[in-house]
């Protein structure tokens, strides 16, 4: 329509740094599994893999926001990304015995309902990202980054108690956005708009016959 704002292009410095961190994936898991787990070297390598596809992540949203270049397609294949990458390092740890399946499947349970989320209320407004989730990301980073690492069995209770902590966490700002997509969904301008037309309705509706 005439008066409205055209999309950035899709070929953009956020978009590619998207597309590179989905591409980045296969190769982290490579990395990480190679061996069995067992190659001190590969496992260094999955953690600076996995650190880099980070800083993208971090990277192409500040840079997509500065730049105005946000864009369909940057909202959809960037949370599809993050959650492929997560999802990668908590499946391998979990193929090489490091992480309970059931943390992985609750963890991934709460990306992935937190995504869908998001795009069931995308009409109504848009869920941002608040401290809790910010927090929850950093956790989830570093408690993965130690478990990748070949360290030594001395260092196994503080990664089972960062790994407890992110769990934890997941799970609270899980419930928070839940909690928030409902207040988002019952305070937006359309809800009210419908409730408006479904009130006027009513109003002019015939009584009853008696």
């Amino acid at each position: 329509m005439a008066g409205q704002p055209s999309e950035p292009s899709a070929v953009n410095l956020p978009n590619a740094l998207t597309t590179l961190r989905l591409l980045l994936v296969p190769l982290f898991g490579w990395l990480l599994l190679r061996e069995d787990g067992t190659d001190a070297a590969s496992r260094v390598a999955a953690v600076v893999v996995f650190i880099g596809a980070m800083i993208t992540d971090w990277a192409d949203g500040r840079i997509a926001r500065d730049r105005g270049l946000v864009t369909s397609f940057g909202k959809i294949v960037d949370p599809i990304a993050d959650k492929a990458l997560i999802g990668m390092a908590l499946v391998g740890l979990s193929l090489l015995g490091q992480v309970p399946w059931w943390v992985t499947i609750i963890i991934l349970a709460r990306e992935i309902g937190v995504t869908l989320l998001r795009f069931a209320v995308i009409r109504h407004g848009v869920m941002p990202a608040g401290r809790g989730g910010k927090t929850k990301t950093v956790l989830q980073t570093v408690t993965l980054v130690l478990l990748m690492l070949p360290l030594p069995d001395s260092w196994s209770w503080f990664t089972s108690l960062m790994l407890g902590a992110s769990v934890v966490v997941t799970v609270v700002t899980g419930l928070d956005y839940l909690v928030a997509a409902i207040r988002l969904r019952r305070g937006s301008e359309r809800t009210a708009a419908k409730r408006a037309a479904r009130a006027q309705s009513a109003r002019q509706a015939p009584p009853p016959a008696t």
